[in-house]
């Protein structure tokens, strides 16, 4: 009943106002964004009336911001719009908030009657939601849709996407997997379904398609599309086939998109060392960085025993630093521990580089792999603790997570570990005593590792409570939740409820003064110029404050602090290494755009309405972060540039114009 419910699309013949003008220099405009800036629920309803959907559409939009569960008796009324648009977005608000009550509403609205297609914005939007706040039940009967043409593009995209939202939740289906795969090999279907389903498919890792591995094959080898290519490529990794092996280490050489490759070496993880490490081994020198790093990477999570010693000399090499710090660490892994002459000689060349080193990121990559021999925790704490520099700090404090890894722990100091685990325990304290916010944050997640049971250790949780109340709130937000969730944690509490801010810094509606659909920014490197068209209309907040930002200078000579090949370049960090921010926060501001594509501009985040003023540009689809973190512009030139951008990169300037 519910996939008939579905699966059956008559006009909607009033006549009414069409058109929808974002349009931020409009004052009655500007007061619904504050509306929803300052959460004000009751205040935006009288909006969901009016007759000009120039004030209905945002009044609505809010609520996927807001997510009051209160509303939703109301947006469900705007299901029934006469205009596409708003319907969408009053059932996009109704996913975001993700009460089940939602579902209900969702299959009500649906119109079952649109045969031409006049509110295929809103089905689509419907059959998205629904996987954000569906049953089991609603999955099934989604997933069992199979009466869609190709034409409908619209409605094979929500369902693709609903399916996908619903694997997010960790609800799943055989039939939603088997559309999934019948979406991404049918190339008669439009590109937007198929590469959802791609990505569903290589997101969850769980899913058993290694008997559609010989179609996925024929379908990765001829497919146009890079956002289908990269996804498959996991895809037929996972399969752990004769077919996928032969054809991704075919193909290898002569891929030309970085990111394919990337994940096709990544796919190769799953078979055989010796089958397939001589042709990752040449990787190793591929002119791309995020190539090469991505092979050496190979070497450290798959690497053998027998070749330890060889990847030490491969890191000799005239190799970018970059690669060379991962072989060493790859070495370091998995060279057995009786070769002490080779380990000594081998920490000897790491320490040696970090001191000489003036790079604050080399030394942090240094120092994480250091972390993969444990007895040098005793060199990783003292520069962690002596150090002037943010990111090498954090990244000291997560090598020590590494060492406290439990099988690793007890090979290097086993039964009789208590000393070390005292000395880990005392640099800890005084990690978290010295008030660095980074430190903070990484010393309490350390603190937490309950194998490592730094309860019995630790004589009196005092100097926990003085370092909370010593952090600045909201700036340090993110530490403040890490310590109190350790506080609760050591003293047996039930567990932390991370906070959120508190409404801080209302929208200054002066600096988006002539700021129009036309609106760009550009980010000024040494590498070249990034354009961005910024999102006035969807995310005017967000916009003001990363103006406000570039003309107060704030990001002159900052860094890209992270730098995650295929995913995002991140920026805006004061510190440098993630932990920085600026004395108060804004709010999420979520609209229908997908990470759908590489170069959308996202704010980075602690969680809802913690942005401030870090933010990050994607290098490829991630759909992931859909309706949960702040879409506010997408890369119109440069993009190139964005992809050559390795960790420690300066930003110059950032120049808006309005």
């Amino acid at each position: 009943m519910l996939v008939s419910l579905f699966s059956r699309c008559v006009p909607y013949e009033k006549k009414i106002l069409t058109d929808i003008n974002l349009d931020v220099q409009n004052k009655r405009l500007q007061k619904i964004y504050t509306f929803q800036d300052q959460q004000k629920s009751d205040s935006l309803y009288q909006y969901f009336w009016n007759e000009d959907p120039s004030y209905r559409y945002p009044a609505v939009m809010a609520f996927a911001s807001i997510q009051d569960s209160t509303a939703l008796d109301s947006l469900a009324a705007l299901l029934n719009d006469p205009l596409d648009e708003v319907r969408a977005a009053a059932a996009f608000a109704i996913g975001q908030i993700g009460s089940k009550k939602g579902e209900v509403l969702l299959f009500q609205a649906f119109d079952m009657e649109d045969t031409i297609g006049q509110f295929e914005l809103a089905n689509s939007a419907i059959l998205e939601a629904v996987g954000k706040c569906g049953t089991k039940k609603s999955l099934e009967a989604l997933s069992s849709i199979t009466s869609y043409l190709p034409t409908d593009t619209a409605l094979l995209t929500g369902q693709a996407y609903g399916i996908y939202r619903f694997g997010l939740r960790k609800q799943f289906s055989e039939k939603g997997t088997e559309r999934m795969v019948e979406l991404v090999t049918n190339d008669a279907y439009p590109s937007e379904p198929r590469f959802v389903a791609a990505n569903y498919l290589a997101r969850f890792k769980d899913l058993d398609v290694s008997e559609k591995a010989a179609e996925l094959v024929r379908v990765f080898t001829k497919e146009k599309d890079k956002r289908v290519r990269m996804a498959l490529a996991l895809v037929l990794g996972r399969t752990k086939t004769e077919v996928a092996k032969d054809a991704l280490t075919g193909l290898l050489s002569s891929e030309r998109d970085y990111r394919v490759k990337m994940n096709m070496i990544k796919a190769l993880g799953n078979y055989e060392y010796k089958d397939v490490s001589t042709m990752i081994a040449a990787s190793l020198k591929n002119p791309n960085i995020h190539v090469a790093t991505t092979a050496a990477r190979y070497f450290i999570e798959n690497g053998i025993e027998r070749e330890a010693n060889n990847y030490r000399r491969i890191a000799r090499d005239s190799l970018p630093w970059q690669v060379s710090v991962l072989m060493n660490q790859a070495s370091l892994r998995h060279l057995p521990v009786y070769m002490e002459e080779t380990i000594g000689q081998l920490n000897y060349r790491m320490r040696r580089n970090f001191e000489i080193t003036k790079n604050p990121y080399e030394k942090a990559a240094l120092l994480n792999a250091l972390g993969e021999y444990g007895w040098n925790y005793r060199y990783i704490s003292e520069k962690t603790l002596l150090s002037d520099f943010p990111v090498v700090r954090t990244a000291g404090f997560r090598a020590l997570a590494k060492i406290c890894n439990p099988a690793r722990f007890k090979k290097y100091f086993g039964e009789g570990n208590r000393r070390v685990r005292r000395d880990i325990a005392a640099t800890i304290q005084e990690g978290i005593m010295a008030g660095d916010p980074g430190v903070v944050a990484e010393a309490s997640i350390l603190l937490r590792n309950e194998k490592m049971n730094f309860r019995e250790i630790i004589d009196s949780t005092a100097f926990l409570k003085t370092a909370l109340a010593k952090l600045k709130l909201p700036a340090q937000m993110e530490s403040y939740n890490e310590l109190k969730s350790t506080i609760h944690f050591i003293n047996w509490m039930p567990k932390y409820k991370p906070k959120r801010p508190k409404f801080n810094n209302p929208i200054k509606w002066e600096v988006l003064s002539g700021a129009g659909d036309e609106s760009t920014a550009t980010i000024k490197t040494p590498k070249g110029d990034i354009q961005i068209e910024l999102f006035v209309g969807e995310a005017p907040g967000t916009v003001a404050n990363f103006a406000k930002l570039s003309r107060d200078r704030f990001f002159n000579n900052k860094n890209f602090h992270r730098v995650v090949s295929n995913f995002v370049a991140q920026g805006g960090c004061s510190r440098g290494d993630g932990y920085g921010s600026l004395d108060y926060s804004i709010r999420s501001e979520f609209s229908m755009k997908h990470y759908n594509d590489e170069g959308y501009v996202g704010m980075a985040s602690a969680g809802k309405d913690t942005e401030g003023t870090q933010f990050f540009i994607t290098h490829s689809p991630t759909p992931h972060l859909d309706g949960r973190y702040t879409i506010f512009g997408k890369v119109a030139k440069g993009m190139g540039v964005v992809h050559n951008l390795v960790e420690g990169d300066k930003i110059d300037k950032v120049e808006v114009d309005f």
